[in-house]
């Protein structure tokens, strides 16, 4: 039998190609290798105030996105995280678990609440332990995620653990399935920091026009001198070969020969036709899926079909070991 994996994505209104060469590419891959559950994580998406604007419009556009990026129905399973009760029902199971301590140290809360210490909800502080659900409500064997994710797995993990010692087994221990393949892709306007969708200039949308993409790359920022070099000293050039290396199958090295002397402008023109070249079937794929509503709330329906009696079983366990059933 094949392993099963499970990760989830937010439906947040716009998907770059950093959240594709990072995350979705790897799905497309891992579910011809994997017993693949992949989730629309609508609930945490709410923690962002925000968030519930058009939230069903959002999660029709990632859905979309999802089935022509190449996730395969026949070959997975996708659905919508708030059409399982059971994830915010074993959710308040393991907070009874969980240490505070241990929610206090994960790095991303750390972060968000020294940046927007006035936005800061209960739902950002809990965030890990509802990850944790939604992973272990399907006796999940390994979970893919890049390495800022690792720590939510770990957690996961921990809450695993400390739950079957205390009651009873339940749960299987999952691991951390790290994405190796590709590097991250950085933001087009600061080289240090992550592609992000609330700066315009920062990333490449997978639905971007071939007039906007020219544009976004005509005018990314590069670093000092005009060399082409795959070189820590230049941040910025080494992010653009990288986008160049994922969507060309070239390597940095034979991208680097490729334009020896040639200066940053026609690296930067080619850039641009080999991403829009890149994603013209994807978006075409996209636009035909638009048209089939009825198609895609149908795949999002039978995934729930699919996977909810797992859930409910697993649910019931933790029940019955916590002597409430």
């Amino acid at each position: 039998m094949k392993k099963r994996i499970f990760s989830g994505i937010q439906p947040t209104g716009l998907v770059h190609i950093g959240n594709y060469l990072g995350a979705i590419k790897n799905w497309v891959k891992l579910q011809n290798e994997y017993d693949s559950i992949f989730c629309i994580v609508d609930l945490h998406a709410l923690t962002i105030p925000e968030a519930s604007q058009q939230m069903q419009k959002k999660i029709f556009d990632l859905a979309t996105t999802l089935l022509a990026a190449g996730l395969d129905p026949k070959k997975c399973v996708l659905f919508v995280q708030s059409h399982i009760p059971e994830h915010t029902e074993l959710t308040w199971l393991l907070n009874t678990v969980t240490p505070i301590a241990e929610l206090e140290r994960m790095t991303q809360f750390k972060e968000k609440a020294k940046h927007f210490r006035e936005n800061i909800n209960m739902g950002l502080f809990d965030y890990p332990v509802l990850m944790a659900a939604d992973i272990l409500l399907y006796q999940t064997d390994a979970v893919p995620v890049g390495e800022d994710q690792r720590q939510h797995v770990e957690l996961a993990r921990t809450i695993a653990r400390k739950f079957n010692q205390r009651h009873g087994q339940v749960f299987t221990i999952p691991e951390a399935l790290i994405y190796s393949s590709g590097a991250r892709i950085m933001s087009l306007a600061d080289p240090k920091k992550k592609m992000a969708k609330s700066v315009p200039q920062s990333y490449l949308a997978l639905t971007d026009s071939p007039a906007l993409i020219r544009q976004k790359i005509k005018k990314a920022v590069t670093d000092s001198g005009k060399e082409i070099e795959y070189s820590p000293k230049k941040p910025a050039i080494v992010n653009l070969i990288n986008i160049y290396a994922a969507f060309s199958g070239l390597s940095a090295d034979q991208i680097e020969k490729k334009y020896q002397g040639q200066g940053y402008a026609p690296f930067k023109k080619d850039l641009a036709e080999i991403v829009i070249k890149g994603l013209k079937l994807f978006q075409a794929k996209k636009k035909t899926l638009e048209k089939k509503p009825t198609y895609v709330k149908k795949v999002l329906a039978d995934g729930v079909h699919k996977v909810r009696p797992l859930a409910q079983k697993t649910l019931q366990q933790a029940k019955q070991k916590m002597g409430l059933i």
